[in-house]
Formats: structure tokens, sequence, C-alpha cells
């Protein structure tokens, strides 16, 4: 009990230590206040990249200046979750110019990435882990890149690039305190009897990084330094992306890839670039709902949302069988969709525009049986360990961002002197040939990535996100849902009782995850209408981290949540 009240002295303090009370059992989580600031707002997973973020704003950053700062040290403090090796995806609000624009910065398949070659090595299936996991190049420094050469350009960014990364060096060089996420993913993966997913032991770098000398995990607390990945930071603030791309870390990269059969070469790290996208758009209850086109699933989440405008859900009362049965039938329908199609929209025509049309979401709420769970949909397979950051700025530019390596410590590859953890997002190429997502050289692969934001008249109203794989549309569609049907406030939409339609990576068969939370009769009706109801304990994060920031237009105050199920802070000033 003392420790308890020690916790709550300062407001960074309370942060930290709500996190560790909650995983370690000590408090039962209750609803945090939701932030609010007249001038800026950020949110983002982990606090100590939301106070470097906040720190951008306060001295004159914009959204996006404030946004690199974030996601460089939050790759650095959430190892676990993301990484410079790995992949992100942007939709930002020019307030000057009012345009909202979409980045992907994901990364292609090596040139020598071929069906071929892997099933010449005996596999019908790309390894989860490991070298031949670790097939695309990592896109996440290309997307900072991009952004802040666009924020020069065109949103009066004036600070330096260098200092955008200076939180990051820091806390990489001279150490951080591991939170209790790193400590349990560490120690869940360094399991020897599971070599196909969890082994990462095995692999050099990985235990010369994120093991101590005796080979256990870091505790909570303990100070942590990665002195290898605070050189790379070093090079790409003094070089720019080109640092990484085209110098002695894409050398040292390659180097160790094709000393172990990897796919990649200094020419794909040369040539890889970000890419601006328009955002797709569907109506919602009189908001406009945006996010990412293919190759994330930005898709599934607006469809979500334009099976549900035929239904009128504040009728039927948030929390209610119906409630959480409408909303799993209707991602049902928009997977179903997905998974037929999604794929790297410069290898097939993919039919937009169709899929989320008003009457195609007509034609899907039509499927749906109210009484009955649909059983003959094609199993899904969620996986994914990612960060969303979101930020608006005094101006009123908005940024919703989203970052990730795939599994939690990606491909488990960290190559000798970089201190990079390489994605392996790759991993979920098919070998069959018939597969729409099947691997091609300098393809993207499908991805569950995909940043939201909701406009009214024009502006932005909802900046919001969430980690989880097939948990991100489904979370998505809870908060739009109880904030603009329910009218919750941004904190208790996040933290109100959620649900995970699909299977955890490994399991054989899908299955409705739903936390404890929720009342007991509600939990016998979904099983009564054939779910298969799993109910899990609150308040985990197998439901992901969600956050998100409402703008009060009439005002200019903003509204932030984070979610109390991760290590995250919404601050503003």
């Amino acid at each position: 009990m003392n420790l308890v009240k020690k916790c709550f002295r300062t407001p960074i303090i309370v942060l930290v230590c709500f996190s560790f009370l909650l995983q370690v059992g000590m408090v039962q989580a209750a609803n945090r206040p939701t932030t609010m600031a007249p001038h800026g707002m950020v949110v983002t997973p982990h606090y100590l990249a939301s106070e470097a973020a906040i720190r951008v704003l306060e001295n004159g950053g914009n959204a996006a200046e404030a946004a690199i700062a974030a996601a460089s040290t939050i790759s650095v403090v959430y190892p676990h979750m993301n990484s410079i090796g790995g992949d992100n995806f942007w939709l930002i609000y020019n307030a000057k110019t009012g345009h909202l624009k979409g980045l992907n910065a994901s990364g292609r398949a090596g040139e020598k990435a071929t069906i071929e070659y892997y099933k010449s090595l005996g596999y019908s299936k790309i390894p989860a882990r490991g070298y031949l996991a670790a097939n695309t190049v990592p896109g996440a420094i290309s997307g900072w890149w991009e952004i802040y050469n666009y924020s020069r350009n065109s949103m009066n960014g004036k600070l330096k690039w260098s200092g955008l990364l200076n939180s990051a060096i820091d806390y990489a060089e001279n150490g951080l305190p591991v939170t209790p996420s790193q400590e349990f993913w560490t120690k869940v993966n360094i399991n020897p009897n599971d070599t196909q997913f969890r082994d990462l032991q095995r692999f050099e770098g990985f235990r010369s990084i994120y093991l101590k000398q005796d080979q256990t995990p870091y505790r909570v607390g303990e100070l942590f330094k990665q002195a290898d990945l605070a050189n790379t930071l070093k090079i790409v603030a003094q070089q720019g992306a080109d640092g990484f791309y085209k110098g002695q870390i894409a050398q040292k990269i390659v180097s160790e890839l094709e000393a172990n059969g990897g796919v990649l070469t200094l020419s794909d790290f040369a040539t890889h670039k970000a890419d601006w996208v328009d955002p797709l758009s569907v109506d919602y209850r009189g908001y406009k709902a945006y996010n990412l086109p293919p190759n994330t699933q930005g898709m599934a989440s607006l469809s979500i949302l334009n099976i549900l405008n035929n239904y009128d859900i504040k009728s039927m009362g948030e929390g209610t069988a119906d409630y959480y049965h409408t909303i799993v039938e209707a991602t049902k329908q928009a997977f179903a969709d997905r998974d037929k199609w999604l794929t790297d929209p410069a290898f097939v025509k993919i039919p937009v525009n169709e899929l989320l049309s008003k009457e195609h979401g007509i034609a899907l709420a039509n499927r749906m049986d109210m009484q009955k769970a649909a059983t003959d949909v094609k199993p899904l397979d969620p996986k994914g360990d990612t960060v969303w950051i979101g930020i608006v700025d005094k101006e009123g530019n908005a940024v919703s961002l989203i970052q990730s390596i795939y599994h939690d410590y990606g491909s488990g590859i960290i190559p000798k002197g970089t201190g990079v953890i390489l994605q392996n997002r790759g991993s979920f190429f098919s070998l069959d040939s018939s597969n729409i997502n099947h691997l091609e050289p300098h393809k993207r692969t499908f991805h569950t990535l995909n940043p939201a934001m909701l406009m009214k008249d024009n502006k932005p109203y909802l900046v919001y996100g969430t980690m989880g794989g097939e948990g991100q549309p489904q979370t998505q569609a809870a908060i739009v849902t109880r904030i603009v049907d329910f009218e919750f406030n941004v904190q208790d939409a996040i933290e109100a009782p959620r649900w995970l339609h699909g299977r955890t990576w490994g399991a054989s068969s899908n299955d409705l995850k739903i936390e404890g939370r929720v009342p007991q009769q509600v939990i016998e009706e979904l099983v009564r209408r054939g779910h298969p109801v799993k109910v899990i304990e609150g308040y985990t994060d197998v439901m992901g981290h969600a956050g998100a920031i409402l703008i009060n237009h009439d005002n200019n105050i903003k509204y932030g949540g984070a979610d109390p199920r991760g290590d995250g802070a919404a601050l503003g000033y």
C-alpha cells in the first residue's frame, strides 16, 4: 500500500506507476480523466514518447514535427512493439491549406524475394521469424523524412531535423526504465520450446541486446541502454533518410542478411521511397470518416462504418447484445471483402470505390442476421504489434500515425552494429500464386496498419487509432460509435469493454474474445446467437492500445484519451 501512495504524487509519476500497478494487480483499473488543453494535444502508447512530442509543440513545433519526435522516441522506448526497422502510415491534415493527405511508408519485398526461392528451400509458408522473415525494406524512416520535408515546405515547419531525434538518441544512449510491457514480451519470446514463433534468444543480436549477461530479461524499472541504436540514430540525425538507406547502415543490414540467406539487397534500400496517397472516406452520421487505401486494411475499417450506417445503433443501447452482435457481424462482412481483394494496388486493380459505396454497404447489411452469428466465414489471422500516435497543434494541424514491426520484436533479427530490429511484415505474403497477396519482388504486402480520422465540416473532429492487427477496425468502430452514437467522452470510449473477433497468431480457429467486464447476461445472449465467446480479463492488451483526440472547434479545446491497457499518456498544453 505504501508503494501505491508513493506513486500518486506528480502527474508523470502517476502515469508511470498506474501502468505498473495495473499490470501487477495492485490497483483495479478505473477511468482516467479525459485530458483537456487549449493549444495542443499528444497521445501515444508510451509516456516518454508523449513527453517528447509535447516538448516540440511547446517549443513552437507543429504537429508533423512533434509526430516525428514521438515516432523516433517510441521506436527506442517501446522496442517490442515497433522499431526503425518497421513501417509507418500517416494521415496528416494541413490547416493552412485545408487538405488531408495520406502517406504510405511501407517497405516493398526485395528483388530476390520470389515464391520459387522460398520453395527451393523447402518452405510452403514464409517463416514468421528469422532472416527469411525480414524480406521487406524498413519504411519507417522514409516516412519521417517525407513528412519532415512536407512540413518545411507546406506547414511552416521551422525546427531542425536533427533536433527532432534528440529524445530518441538520449534514451538509446543513456538508457530508459524498462516497462512492464517490455519485460513481459521479452519473457514470452525466449521460449526454447516454441522454435517457430518465440525462441528469439537463438538470434545473437536479440540475445546480446534484450537479455542481460545472465541471459535473463531486463526487469521493470531497470535501466536499459541501446548503444548501437543510438549510433544509428545519430547517423540518421546527421544525414537524413539517406544515412539509413544509402550508407553504412544499409550495408551492415544487407551484409548480415545475405550471409544468412536473406533476400534484401543494397539496391532495394537505395530505391525505396514513401508514397503520398489519396485517403479513402465514407459518410457516417453526418461525419466523414477517413482512412488509408490498400495495401492497408483501411478499407475494412471504413466498410464496417458503411455497414453500420444501415442500423440504428443508438436505439440498441451501448453494451447490449445487439450492439456487440451488429458490429461483429459487420466486421465479418467487411473482412470477407478485405481478404478477397487486399494487396498492393500496383499489382492488382482493387474496386475500392465499389466496395465502399452506399449500395454495397446496404447489400452487406442485408446479409446479416440479427439473431444468428454467421459461421460460413473465412478463418482470420490477426497479428501485429503496433503503436498509434495522434497529435493536434494550436494551428489545427493534425496527425494520425501508425508504426509497426508486425509481431512483437518483429523478425527477431538485429544486424550487428545497428541496433535495428527488422520487421517480419513480409511473412504475411502467401507462397500460393493463386492468393491475392502472393509474394512478388518489389511488392507491398497486406498491412493491418490503418490510422484514422473523422472530419466534421471539413475539419478534423476525431483523430484516433489503435494497435492490434485484426482488432484495429473493430476498436475503431467501438470508438466512433461510442463517441458519435452514444456521446461518450474520449477517455470513456477508450476504456469501455472491448471485444476481438478473430484469432491470435498460432491459433487454429476463430473466437470472439470479450472482456469479462461485459455483463454475464449479454455474454449468454451472444452465445445463444452462435458466437464462440471466450471471456478474457478486463483491460487486457490483447484488445490493443487505443488512443483518440477530439477537437471542439467552437472553443478550440482538445480532448485526449490514452488506453490504460498500455503504457500511454495523453498530454496537452
